[in-house]
């Protein structure tokens, strides 16, 4: 596995995979935080385009994004993590509106549990998924982190689109 470590405006964060996909985002802290295993290689060269995209993100120039991702995770939480893909630029869904998403109406507690083990986040937007209430509730960043995406999307919802 190859990895590099990418300067963002919520932190440092650890982008991992092969050659051929982006298979983690890691925070610098928090319940996702996400430090290189020993035997991992350094080598910023496969993310260079993950980077690239991950920067016109925070500049508010990119809605969504465009990368070969490999997300571990059992059919169900894919099926969660192709839900969240979804959702528009901008908005919000709550976890029981992904549980009818995903087929499964009275899942909203396991498609909490499979947000939260997203491998990807931002890139697949766990950041958008809410409590029913609209409440933020956890994410692996941190709440103040969930928060900036948030109101990052909300002030270039309009804008054009990369």
């Amino acid at each position: 596995m190859f990895y590099t470590m990418l300067a963002s405006p919520v932190g440092e964060l650890l982008l991992a995979g092969d050659e051929d996909a982006l298979q983690v985002v890691g925070f610098p802290s928090g319940r996702g935080a996400v430090r290189p295993d020993e035997d991992w290689t350094e080598n910023p060269a496969p993310f260079a385009e993950a980077a690239r995209q991950l920067g016109e993100y925070f500049a508010g120039k990119r809605h969504s994004f465009d990368l070969p991702l490999a997300p571990s995770g059992t059919p169900f939480q894919r099926d969660v993590l192709a839900a969240l893909q979804q959702i528009p630029y901008g908005e919000t869904r709550s976890y029981g509106e992904l549980a009818k998403a995903v087929g499964r109406p009275k899942a909203s507690r396991a498609v909490g549990a499979a947000n939260g083990r997203n491998p990807l986040p931002i890139v697949i937007p766990c950041h958008r998924a809410i409590g029913s209430d609209g409440s933020l509730t956890g994410f692996g960043g941190g709440l103040a982190t969930k928060r900036f995406l948030l109101d990052l999307e909300r002030r270039h919802a309009g804008a054009a689109l990369l």
